[in-house]
């Protein structure tokens, strides 16, 4: 039989001269164990946490940096484009939009009051004034007395003696009688179109003023009296003795001379009556 060997003491040494540290507490290696890993959890949750707070940081800093790109919305093109919803709305929004909003509506503000109406009226009765201003004479048709249903009338650049139905012939059938271009005491006709009536190849036509005093002597015309009653004969200046008459509806300067001044034709044609413009 084996011999039972004995089992040493628990509160005696062991054998080989080993015996338990009753100076510490028991369990005190697992507290400092816990303590470190607590320490060094504690740390790393610190990390974590200023790791995410500058990684969030990073985005709102990338967010207010396309700011100033909303602010280059204040430049010129931007506002430009912008002013039209800022118009529609005329609600509130950006700063921009009640800057665009002010600037756009800035104009016509000043222009509705009472004070500043009187200055926006005035341009334009200017404008009215300066299109169309006063005639320095006065605006008659030329009527034929042998054919009082005829009047001198512009057609192409040849002045002729046609009935007026329309009201385009009646704008080129109304002349403005001013004071002779080469005599004052005479006539020189002017139309709507700015041209003159001259007598040129002794036929009278419409055409520029050239400033020349040709021309300023070819389209002027005295006014001589007539044996009809009411009516007036046009002498040229430059041609004494030629009388403006109609010949086949056609204006011409014709010299009295080879006709008898007694001829009731050449006295007829070469009657006229002005009477008020036809336009």
């Amino acid at each position: 039989m084996p011999e039972n060997t004995p089992r040493p003491p628990r509160n005696q040494p062991w054998e080989n001269g080993w015996a338990p540290d009753t100076s510490r507490t028991p369990g005190t290696r697992r507290l400092w164990l816990a303590g470190v890993l607590a320490l060094a959890t504690v740390i790393t949750c610190v990390m974590a946490i200023a790791f995410m707070k500058k990684a969030s940081d990073g985005p709102s800093h990338a967010a207010r940096s396309p700011a100033p790109s909303a602010s280059t919305a204040t430049e010129p093109g931007l506002i430009t484009f912008a002013s039209p919803s800022d118009t529609g709305a005329s609600a509130p929004g950006g700063k921009v939009g009640q800057s665009t909003a002010r600037t756009t509506p800035a104009a016509p503000a000043s222009a509705s009051p009472a004070g500043g109406a009187k200055p926006s009226k005035s341009p334009t009765h200017k404008a009215t004034s300066s299109s169309k201003p006063k005639p320095t004479g006065t605006w008659k048709s030329v009527r034929s007395v042998n054919y009082p249903d005829r009047y001198w009338h512009v057609s192409g650049d040849y002045v002729k003696l046609d009935p007026i139905t329309s009201a385009a012939a009646r704008k080129d059938a109304t002349f403005k009688l001013v004071k002779g271009l080469a005599k004052a005491d005479c006539y020189s006709f002017a139309t709507a179109d700015g041209t003159y009536l001259r007598h040129r190849d002794f036929v009278l036509r419409a055409e520029r003023n050239d400033g020349s005093a040709l021309f300023k002597q070819d389209a002027t015309f005295c006014r001589r009296a007539s044996s009809i009653t009411g009516a007036i004969m046009l002498e040229s200046v430059n041609y004494p003795g030629r009388y403006l008459r109609h010949q086949n509806f056609q204006l011409v300067l014709d010299s009295e001379y080879g006709h008898q001044r007694s001829s009731s034709q050449y006295q007829a044609d070469s009657a006229f009556l002005l009477v008020d413009g036809l336009a």
